[in-house]
């Protein structure tokens, strides 16, 4: 089977997109202020989310760190899934799962770190952004032209719903249609 339709296929499974935040959503930096903390997220990663749930797919995120920014972020961009502060990312995964009744293979994970292999492996769908380090690269199915924080996830989400044929029909819901 040729990628392109190996990617089809396990797009069509799919019901849930999961992300890492941290060098996936931002470039992996955290600056540090009095009382908290800030992050930068692309605004295309947003758009890609949003085009994502228009399509009928859960999106949500599996984060290692807690933070108040991505808490904000996610509220704003209705998440269907938040984990933040989690120590094992598999096992988080595996609840995700339960939880609501789906099996692995409907799931695709987005990571950037040795942390994340676990469900990288694990997930039906697994991607990585451009500059994670070879062992994440290595095990991912699809590994994106952009780094972390420039629009990796969009790049993911539009992998999948050009795989499911689904990206015209958002295009031309927003007023835009393709030469």
């Amino acid at each position: 089977m040729a990628k392109d339709e190996a990617l089809a296929a396990r797009c069509r499974a799919l019901r849930l997109v999961l992300t890492d935040v941290d060098g996936v959503l931002t470039d992996g930096t955290i600056l540090l202020l009095d009382g908290g903390e800030a992050k930068a997220f692309h605004i295309r990663d947003g758009l890609g989310i949003v085009l994502a749930r228009k399509a009928g797919l859960k999106v949500g995120l599996l984060s290692g760190r807690a933070s108040a920014a991505v808490a904000a972020r996610a509220a704003e961009l209705q998440l269907d899934v938040v984990r933040q502060g989690i120590g094992d990312k598999r096992a988080a995964f595996d609840e995700i799962l339960r939880e609501h009744g789906l099996k692995a293979h409907q799931v695709a994970y987005m990571g950037d770190d040795l942390n994340d292999l676990g469900v990288l492996l694990e997930a039906g769908l697994s991607a990585a952004p451009a500059d994670a380090p070879f062992e994440v690269r290595a095990q991912a199915f699809m590994v994106t032209d952009a780094p972390g924080g420039r629009g990796c996830f969009r790049e993911f989400l539009e992998a999948i719903l050009k795989a499911r044929g689904e990206w015209e029909a958002l295009l031309a819901g927003l007023g835009a249609t393709l030469p």
